[in-house]
């Protein structure tokens, strides 16, 4: 069954500054192992809306659901990968990744061997034993999704998992992103305000326009796998979204 969002709206109150209406009346649906981005200016509601799909806000008006079944908190469904991580520093890397199943009361043994899976998918194995600073940007990131995949979440949810790292870094990241969430067949809604990052990644591109956080546009990205970022067709879907994005900030500037 797919994830539906349907008519949500949020609005934060402030007794100084008044109503900020984030969302307005946003609706869509999310199929079993589609992989979608939401895409749009800053401010225009896209981390509000996934942390209302992990369950982490309340929605003020509508209904968010998971096979029919409303969202009301979070849940080993929803994995969530935040923008910096959120590793537990004192904690080793197996400890990380096997947190929610230890919390779970998963017995010891078929802890072990999800984390033996988890690490042989990520080109991990051998470094359980070390702590986070000890681990590079990028195996840190590695981490973070393994933790949130540990309990085979029906939804990975991901915001901005890449905007920390370098150019150079982010396209050997979105390799090794594309790379696991294909071999763990999740479905996964991602925030990031990198349109090549969206169009490389992507099987839909939801792009949100400020001032209540409505859906511009629904893009479609029909381009195999794997993604070939030379390709005249994926410069072709990268510009069409550049363009709406600059719609997006000019209906921001006029309003």
């Amino acid at each position: 069954m797919p994830l539906k969002i349907n008519n949500v709206s949020k609005t934060f109150r402030d007794k100084k500054i008044g109503d900020n209406v984030v969302i307005r009346g946003f609706s869509t649906e999310i199929n079993e192992g589609e992989f979608v981005t939401l895409l749009g200016p800053s401010g225009c509601g896209k981390t509000t809306l996934l942390t209302m799909v992990g369950g982490f806000q309340s929605v003020d008006s509508g209904s968010i659901a998971l096979d029919d079944k409303e969202i009301e908190g979070p849940s080993v469904e929803r994995g969530y990968v935040f923008q910096n991580y959120a590793l537990f520093p004192w904690m080793t890397v197996g400890r990380n990744i096997t947190y929610s199943l230890r919390m779970q009361g998963m017995p010891k043994d078929q802890q072990e061997a999800r984390l033996k899976e988890l690490l042989e998918m990520a080109h991990l194995t051998g470094h359980e034993g070390k702590f986070p600073i000890q681990l590079s940007g990028g195996m840190q990131q590695r981490v973070a999704v393994l933790r949130a995949l540990a309990s085979r979440p029906r939804i990975l949810l991901l915001d901005e998992p890449l905007g920390a790292v370098d150019f150079q870094m982010r396209e050997i990241l979105q390799n090794e992103l594309a790379s696991l969430v294909e071999k763990a067949g999740t479905t996964v809604m991602m925030v990031t305000h990198d349109v090549s990052e969206a169009v490389f990644l992507s099987d839909r591109v939801l792009v949100m326009q400020s001032g209540g956080g409505k859906l511009m546009d629904d893009v479609k990205i029909d381009l195999p796998r794997p993604r070939d970022r030379s390709s005249d067709q994926f410069k072709t879907y990268t510009n069409g979204l550049t363009d709406l994005l600059r719609k997006a900030f000019k209906y921001d500037k006029e309003r």
